[in-house]
């Protein structure tokens, strides 16, 4: 898996949910390991992956935070209190959704593929299920997977760029009044809303925050975002797909400075009468999913199963 470089075709009809997918890797040699902020709910999954890689050939990477979570110790194999580095094959991931694109952001344009046990409560981007977890660290280690390239939102967060693999949210803090936001399209105003806030998600994150919103469901692989709005006072406010060349700005002309998210993390205040840009960015995080996986039934196994 040297080449990070990733080049893969539309195939129509493949069952994918028209994503791109890329060339099967290589058997890993090195891979990084990012886990569940709750130790004790992957203690017994961890102890699996190090079997699992001792026996594949595959040294494990734990950065400084991961090291003291588990206790690992160093020995061969197993390097602890190492930054993340794209120097590695995969990224494996033992966790649920913020564990997944934590990961994802961290290895942003570089290659690296995510490989992911669902260990939270939906898990929508993860590879395998715990009860697959030995058969899928086999598969994982002997590149016995496909890659799947998800775009990102870019922000121009005062701090820097901020990419947001599944969403930005603009909302008001608690307790202050309903926010005014009014958003630029491709440089024409669409239109001015009061509401609670505004989401902008890419097809990944569409079946978050953006669903709860009462926003569309767009399958990966479709070029675009959503911007979608949280308790709009508007009976015409409408949810609007947008095309990826297209540059968002957003306007907050609401009295009171307003939150801003990125993947559900804070990053920065939007102040009154001030703007913020985001942008389309595509092929920046990679997935790692076995052959034959579909966008569709993704959906139809995750959410039906929180309808039962």
């Amino acid at each position: 898996m040297s080449e990070k470089t990733v080049s893969g075709q539309r195939e129509a009809g493949d069952g994918s949910g028209g994503a791109v997918i890329a060339p099967r890797p290589m058997t890993a040699r090195a891979a990084t390991v990012l886990t569940h902020s709750h130790p004790a709910q992957t203690s017994a999954a961890l102890a699996e992956l190090l079997a699992a890689a001792r026996d594949a050939g595959v040294t494990l990477r734990f950065d400084e935070q991961e090291t003291r979570k588990h206790g690992v110790k160093a020995r061969e194999g197993v390097a602890v209190d190492v930054e993340p580095s794209s120097d590695v094959d995969l990224c494996v991931v033992l966790g649920g959704d913020g564990s997944i694109l934590r990961a994802l952001r961290t290895y942003a344009m570089t290659g690296v593929p995510v490989f992911a046990v669902n260990f939270g409560d939906i898990g929508f981007l993860a590879t395998v299920e715990p009860q697959d977890l030995r058969e899928g660290l086999r598969r994982a280690f002997a590149g016995d997977f496909e890659l799947l390239e998800l775009p990102a939102i870019a922000l121009a967060a005062p701090g820097g760029v901020e990419r947001a693999i599944n969403d930005i949210a603009i909302h008001r803090k608690v307790g202050e009044r309903v926010a005014e936001l009014a958003y630029v399209l491709d440089g024409e105003e669409v239109g001015s809303v009061r509401c609670d806030g505004l989401v902008v998600a890419t097809p990944a994150g569409s079946t978050g925050y953006n669903l709860a919103n009462g926003g569309p469901v767009m399958a990966w692989g479709v070029e675009g975002f959503v911007v979608s709005f949280i308790a709009p006072h508007s009976l015409t406010a409408r949810t609007l797909v947008a095309a990826p060349a297209d540059l968002l700005g957003i306007h907050n002309r609401s009295r009171e400075a307003l939150d801003v998210s990125v993947d559900g993390r804070p990053v920065c205040e939007l102040a009154p009468n001030a703007s913020i840009e985001a942008r389309f960015e595509d092929r920046v995080g990679i997935i790692a999913q076995l052959p034959g996986s579909s966008f569709y039934r993704r959906l139809r196994e995750k959410f039906g199963r929180l309808a039962r």
